[in-house]
């Protein structure tokens, strides 16, 4: 392993941090020591890197490959500083990439929205440089047409499922829920396993609204109850909608449990019960602190949030519609909620509780880590609260990016969806202050509905 990332380049600060990156994203178990060959006697980075800003570009980016490595923190603070600091001193252009950078890291973003903003902004001068480029601007094209045709089919499934006559207060969003699919699980050829993972997500996202706004405490216990023991009989006494509810529940459930025994041999009903059947009971424990006026512990808070995320029941999906490694021990390693889900959506938590937690006047219907920790902290300040957040979503980071190292039983595929998801957290919890969310609507046009224009497509033909 030493001879693939030291060579002739080994005094090249950016060949060596972009090496460093690849091979760890990849999974393997690199020693950030790579490094130190960039310090000084007193075992600090180098002053005269601060001429390198492409260097010091490829330093930041591999800083975020940290699994708690001193030496990348060191690098991400050093590489950040400089590169904030010659902001001012560099062409508009030069000063867009670095900014870019910075707000935008490789490992923590969407790849997709990414390839768009470089083949947008590129401008190669080398003949098979924008060659490539040419192709690439086709295959992409080619990939939103397959996004929009998948985009038809959820719409119309929705449409015919009919939730949103029954259920007037549920979010009727079927394509920003297509949207996570679709940043999960990007390979084109995947497109069965993205319509049905949108199934699920979206009924997350409606029995969110019927435990925030749509039932009472004690048809919530009972609607609870009734999951738990997968009982259609069970909601003999609720409302029309949970019927309903529950009724689409059953159907996709045994739908995809179906598929996946067809196709992979292993029947996964138990394992998508179970996990339902948690995300229900941490929304109760919400519901009833509400209901209350509870305000709980914020560790407590937390950890029951990490499971009301719901990113336990998309990732268990996940995991049986790839169909990869599905053995008895790595069913049961994904059943238990372990660190590469529990980081992850630990991560969607603390964004989300960031997205709504903007100020010391808090509505307290869905609670956040935020308004617990000032509870359990008196004189402590909002900013305060949301700094030590920030920095537990860094700590997250760290955390997954070590789950997905090698050796790991579970397969790269479902690593990335992890992953995937960890990236898509910021752009769809960075509300505005009307509660919208500007930049997915800008990237999802972006994305969906403009082609990139071929510039060299008739010489690629030649």
């Amino acid at each position: 392993m030493k001879s693939s990332i030291h060579g002739d380049c080994d005094e090249d600060l950016y060949e060596v941090a972009l090496r460093f990156r690849l091979l760890r994203q990849e999974g393997y178990t690199l020693p950030a020591d790579v490094l130190n060959n960039f310090k000084n006697k007193e075992g600090k980075f180098k002053q005269n890197l601060r001429e390198d800003i492409r260097g010091l570009m490829g330093l930041y980016e591999a800083s975020q490959l940290s699994i708690g490595e001193d030496i990348l923190e060191e690098a991400g603070n050093f590489s950040s500083l400089l590169l904030n600091a010659c902001l001012q001193h560099l062409d508009r252009h030069q000063a867009a990439v670095v900014k870019n950078t910075l707000e935008h890291p490789h490992h923590k973003s969407w790849a997709r929205f990414m390839t768009k903003n470089f083949l947008t902004d590129f401008q190669g001068t080398n003949g098979w440089i924008n060659a490539l480029q040419e192709l690439a601007k086709i295959d992409f094209n080619m990939v939103k047409s397959v996004h929009q045709k998948e985009m038809l089919q959820i719409s119309k499934w929705w449409k015919d499922l009919g939730l949103t006559e029954e259920l007037k207060f549920a979010r009727d969003q079927p394509l920003k829920w297509y949207i996570w699919p679709m940043a999960i699980i990007p390979d084109p050829r995947l497109s069965e396993q993205r319509i049905e993972l949108t199934k699920p997500i979206s009924l997350i996202y409606i029995i969110d609204d019927i435990f925030d706004v749509g039932g009472t405490l004690d048809e919530l216990t009972l609607f609870t109850e009734a999951v738990n023991r997968w009982d259609l009989s069970a909601f003999k006494e609720l409302p029309e909608y949970m019927k309903m509810c529950f009724k689409t529940l059953d159907d996709i459930t045994n739908e995809i449990s179906t598929k996946v025994h067809k196709e992979h041999k292993w029947n996964p009903v138990g394992s998508l019960r179970k996990a339902w059947a948690s995300l229900c009971n941490a929304f109760l424990v919400e519901a009833k602190w509400f209901a209350s006026g509870h305000v709980p512990k914020a560790e407590e808070y937390l950890k029951n949030g990490a499971v009301s995320s719901g990113v336990h029941v998309v990732l268990v999906h996940l995991f049986f519609l790839l169909g990869h490694g599905i053995t008895k021990e790595n069913v049961d390693l994904v059943d238990d909620f372990p660190g590469i889900i529990s980081s992850t959506a630990t991560i969607l938590r603390l964004w989300d509780d960031l997205g709504s937690a903007k100020d010391e006047n808090q509505d307290g219907h869905d609670g956040s880590y935020v308004e617990c920790y000032l509870k359990e902290h008196r004189g402590s300040s909002v900013e305060n609260a949301r700094q030590i957040v920030a920095h537990m979503i860094s700590d997250m980071w760290k955390r997954l990016n070590k789950e997905c190292l090698s050796p790991n039983p579970i397969s790269t595929s479902f690593t990335k969806g992890s992953l995937n998801i960890a990236r898509m957290v910021p752009l769809m919890y960075s509300y505005d202050d009307q509660q919208c969310l500007p930049g997915l609507e800008e990237h999802m046009k972006s994305l969906l509905l403009e082609n990139l224009p071929y510039r060299n497509a008739q010489k690629i033909d030649e």
